[in-house]
């Protein structure tokens, strides 16, 4: 037998470490399709000579793209027989990734749970991104529920306890990044790391309804071969399923409006894609500042952030219902560090 059939869950075993096939180098076309798709505006990803001007040696790529290529190497070993993937914690970007790098990835299993159902399983790794050099640029950890082969013996329940946020002391900072002398005129919007204040909610306005064509083209860039989605008769209702970092990088480029200058993100301190999303969906966002912190660069600040992204019909700014769950409007909750102008 030649071809692969993905992982069950059966097939994982606590502290295997998997190295991911197929390194990838990241050309500037990436980044074209990345800003056509979504589209992104981040004034640090769009411009060299901005870049530049903040102590770059030139425009790195979008951080959340970054995260795509790093998480479309490790579908064929965690998740192409995922039912969905369920969340994140402890991300950090440690280094850009500038066109001209090869990115690969390795994924440690950090923790197994059989699911109540007894058909699948809940698979938790810990995904780091290198680049050519053998330098990280990003580690993070996720969890996915993987249906079961069949219906024998799981492995033994082991559930990792993680960190309900990435420490402020623990952010990279990029090396020579400051943000003397920032152009908010260029950037877009005037407002700095001292005009938000915790508590605050930013509603984003805009809305963008998802096309199947889109989303399809957008994950098989990040060379994600997930079967729910693209293949129909993979769900019971014949409807292919949004990959979850699509409406993450939709979330984000919407949230430009009134977060302009959260140029980089550093840190993933959890997240969790609440409900499915389908082509049809019109996703909106909105943003609630969570906290704020000095860095080691005076110009630069950090900014911690809820994005929420939502579908028609959700209220302003309703996250959960009474009893604490996720209302069905909601798309995403994510929670993140960013770095700002001071």
């Amino acid at each position: 037998m030649k071809t692969n059939a993905g992982r069950f869950f059966e097939d994982y075993r606590l502290g295997e470490v998997i190295a991911h096939a197929v390194p990838r180098t990241v050309s500037g076309g990436e980044r074209a399709l990345y800003h056509a798709l979504y589209p992104a505006r981040g004034a640090l990803y769009s411009s060299d000579e901005f870049a530049r001007a903040c102590g770059l040696n030139a425009a790195p790529v979008d951080d959340l793209m970054a995260f795509h290529l790093v998480f479309g190497k490790t579908v064929p070993d965690i998740s192409l027989n995922a039912v969905a993937n369920l969340g994140y914690a402890e991300g950090r970007w440690l280094r850009p990734v500038w066109p001209g790098d090869t990115l690969r990835a390795t994924s440690e299993v950090i923790g197994l749970k059989e699911t109540s159902s007894g058909t699948s399983g809940v698979v938790w790794v810990r995904t780091t991104g290198l680049n050519q050099h053998d330098v990280p640029v990003l580690d993070y950890v996720r969890w996915v529920m993987v249906k079961k082969r069949g219906t024998g013996p799981a492995p033994a329940a082991c559930v990792p306890t993680l960190a309900t946020a990435v420490d402020p002391a623990a952010l990279v900072i990029p090396e020579g990044l400051h943000f003397d002398g920032y152009d908010f005129t260029l950037a877009g919007e005037p407002h700095r790391w001292g005009d938000y204040a915790p508590g605050e909610r930013i509603d984003h306005v805009d809305g963008v309804t998802v096309e199947e064509a889109e989303h399809m083209l957008a994950t098989r860039l990040w060379q994600n071969t997930a079967k729910v989605h693209f293949d129909a008769t993979q769900r019971p209702d014949g409807r292919r399923l949004i990959y979850g970092g699509h409406v993450i990088s939709l979330a984000r480029t919407l949230s430009f409006n009134g977060l302009a200058n959260a140029q980089m993100i550093v840190a993933l301190n959890g997240g969790t894609h609440a409900n499915p999303c389908f082509a049809g969906d019109t996703v909106r966002a909105w943003s609630e500042v969570l906290d704020k912190a000095e860095t080691a660069v005076p110009s630069v600040g950090a900014i911690r952030l809820r994005l929420v992204a939502v579908k028609q019909g959700a209220q302003p700014f309703a996250r959960t219902d009474e009893a604490g769950k996720y209302r069905p409007e909601v798309l995403l909750d994510l929670d993140y560090w960013a770095l700002m102008p001071h």
